[in-house]
């Protein structure tokens, strides 16, 4: 039987907040974090670090008070602001979650939610297939 090897994967998603206020920015985040979570089977033991970024426009709160709140207490958390991208979505959060996993990368599931579907929409296609599925089964 062989062994999986465990390694360092990046998970990544994005969201947008509804106001730039800290009640709005931490619900965002929240919902992103519980979902990435969720559909990644994620142990907070497993997570090595989160970095988050956010656009300039949304600047009410830090993004890792969310992830503060959703239980995420012992981890490595560190929040940058996004260069002024014209054209760019507006009041967006990423997230790339750094996690020790036996997963392969095509078993990661990246989730993009709200406005920030856009970036992504194979990402966001390939999450709304997995949670259709979980449904269904």
């Amino acid at each position: 039987m062989g062994h999986q090897v465990m390694r360092v994967r990046g998970v990544r998603g994005a969201t947008t907040a509804a106001d730039n206020t800290p009640e709005a920015i931490s619900d965002a985040v929240m919902e992103l974090m519980i979902e990435l979570l969720r559909a990644n089977e994620i142990q907070e033991e497993d997570i090595a670090s989160i970095f988050f970024t956010s656009t300039p426009d949304l600047n009410a709160a830090f993004p890792a008070i969310g992830a503060r709140r959703v239980g995420l207490a012992k981890v490595a958390l560190l929040g940058m602001i996004e260069i002024d991208v014209p054209d760019a979505v507006k009041r967006c959060v990423r997230v790339l979650i750094h996690w020790n996993t036996e997963k392969s990368l095509d078993e990661l599931v990246h989730v993009y939610l709200r406005g920030a579907v856009v970036l992504r929409p194979d990402f966001a296609a390939k999450h709304a297939a997995i949670q259709e599925s979980e449904v269904i089964g």
